[in-house]
């Protein structure tokens, strides 16, 4: 192989949807209405192809570096990106019957979708601020836009422009941090910054350094949204099509999990007491708010958007407790929670129909009587979000409060759990709602084809399945965090 070939290897699965994802946008003009499948089925075949180029990049245990040290194939993000990418297809599948009924199925939001993959990869392999900077920015315009895509929808419409400007803010915030984390160690490359802080005799005492800190822990506060930047979850969760905010509350997600990894464990982990203490109290806010408010909610999407708030809680407590087991709790935690939201928002599109969207706690009236297997689907997804065995989302939040009081921060592991009591609340009300009360007779029937009902039940069923048998995915979340570290 030519040294240039083998010097872009780590970086083919980029660099090959980058291809794909124009040849998806020039196809799309030679495409008429009726035959949109085909950019859907190119769209699909690209990502999954794309997984397999991820797949084979490394191995289990190798770090691979190139670009002079500017992006990085290892273990985490040859987990990272591969979840990143199985969860965007399953939202492309679960979206097609409502994209279809709302005269959205078209190949700008495919296209849209796949910048936004390549974004996320590119944040998860950025080895310098440069690189997590573009790599964000890219999926961040790309969600605009897609918030925005119904254009005939002046509440999608208002959404977008709010999760615009506060967005705006937010990257400037992050990106001012960089900036005096750069001027003061004179580089953004990870590696140096952290050999930079290794050198200093009193990181914590420097305020230069406590400042960019500051800023940095803002712009992840925002693209986490965890309190107190959690302002444009509901509105946009609430205003967004349910199939751009089901992709918005899975995928991402992920990216910015590695995104923190990066720059707080990987970067200033020699600054772990100051982002330590921060985010113990962006923990118990995002616990708190999300979990309280929540039970307030009518409208399920608004709902569920407090209830990612609360999750988003329950990963920072994994970060925060800075050690090996922390990372890949938190690791495994945003993994299987975006695997759950998807379910969750999918049940959301199944109900829904032309003329409305069934996203009010009373559209699921009746769910068990009308449709069993689907209420059976939304009972895992719900049990999983409150944290009930036998389902994964026990196990994963078992798993962050055991690595909070191995990090001797007890009083925040019993704040969690007596949160997460309150939290199960407006969960088992939902299940109380679909199981006890009747369906309003003017409830139109829910139609679904094969591939819908086959995706919605693996889903359902992958749930209860890392619940029962969590050490196969958690195992591979320890080896990841531990090639690194």
């Amino acid at each position: 192989m030519p040294e240039y070939l083998s010097e872009i290897a780590p970086a083919y699965p980029e660099i090959f949807l980058l291809i794909a994802t124009c040849a998806v946008l020039l196809l799309d003009l030679f495409v008429k209405d009726y035959q949109r499948y085909i950019t859907y089925i190119v769209a699909q075949a690209s990502l999954l192809f794309t997984a397999w180029l991820v797949y084979t990049a490394t191995d289990n245990a190798t770090v691979v570096t190139t670009f002079n040290d500017m992006f990085v194939a290892d273990p985490m993000g040859r987990v990272l990106k591969i979840s990143i990418i199985l969860i965007t297809m399953a939202v492309f599948a679960y979206s097609r019957p409502y994209l279809k009924d709302r005269g959205m199925y078209k190949g700008e939001l495919f296209t849209l979708g796949l910048f936004a993959v390549l974004g996320m990869m590119v944040m998860v392999s950025a080895k310098t601020m440069l690189l997590i900077y573009l790599g964000l920015e890219l999926l961040s315009l790309s969600l605009y836009a897609m918030v925005a895509f119904r254009r005939d929808n002046k509440q999608a419409s208002e959404a977008a422009m709010k999760y615009f400007v506060l967005g705006a803010i937010a990257s400037g915030m992050l990106l001012y941090g960089m900036s005096i984390i750069y001027g003061l160690s004179g580089s953004l490359n990870l590696s140096h910054i952290a050999t930079y802080l290794s050198s200093q005799e009193a990181v914590m005492s420097n305020l230069g350094l406590l400042l960019g800190l500051s800023f940095i822990l803002v712009g992840l506060g925002f693209k986490l949204g965890v309190v107190p930047f959690h302002m444009w979850i509901p509105d946009v969760y609430h205003g967004a099509p349910t199939a751009i905010t089901m992709f918005l509350g899975a995928a991402p997600k992920i990216a910015v999990f590695a995104m923190v990894f990066r720059l707080l464990a990987e970067g200033l982990g020699d600054m772990v007491i100051g982002w330590q203490q921060i985010l113990v109290l962006l923990a118990a806010l995002s616990l708190f708010v999300g979990n309280v408010i929540a039970i307030a909610q009518t409208n399920l999407k608004r709902m569920l958007a407090y209830s990612t708030i609360s999750h988003m809680g329950f990963v920072v407590m994994g970060i925060l407790a800075a050690t090996e087991a922390g990372y890949a709790a938190s690791m495994f935690y945003i993994i299987t929670y975006a695997i759950i939201s998807m379910g969750g928002f999918a049940v959301i599109i199944f109900l829904s129909n032309k003329e409305s969207e069934a996203d009010e706690l009373a559209d699921l009236k009746g769910l068990s009587t009308r449709h069993p297997w689907v209420a059976f689907m939304m009972l895992l997804f719900l049990f999983s979000m409150a944290g009930m065995p036998p389902t994964v989302g026990f196990y994963a939040k078992l798993s962050v409060i055991q690595a909070v009081v191995g990090a001797d921060v007890i009083w925040l592991a019993v704040f969690a759990v007596i949160m997460s009591v309150i939290g199960a609340y407006y969960y088992l009300r939902a299940i109380k709602i679909m199981y006890f009360d009747e369906a309003d007779k003017d409830i139109a029937p829910a139609k679904a084809g094969f591939e819908f009902g086959a995706l919605l039940s693996v889903n359902g069923l992958a749930v209860l399945g890392l619940g029962i048998l969590p050490s196969f995915l958690m195992s591979i979340c320890v080896a990841s965090v531990n090639a690194i570290l």
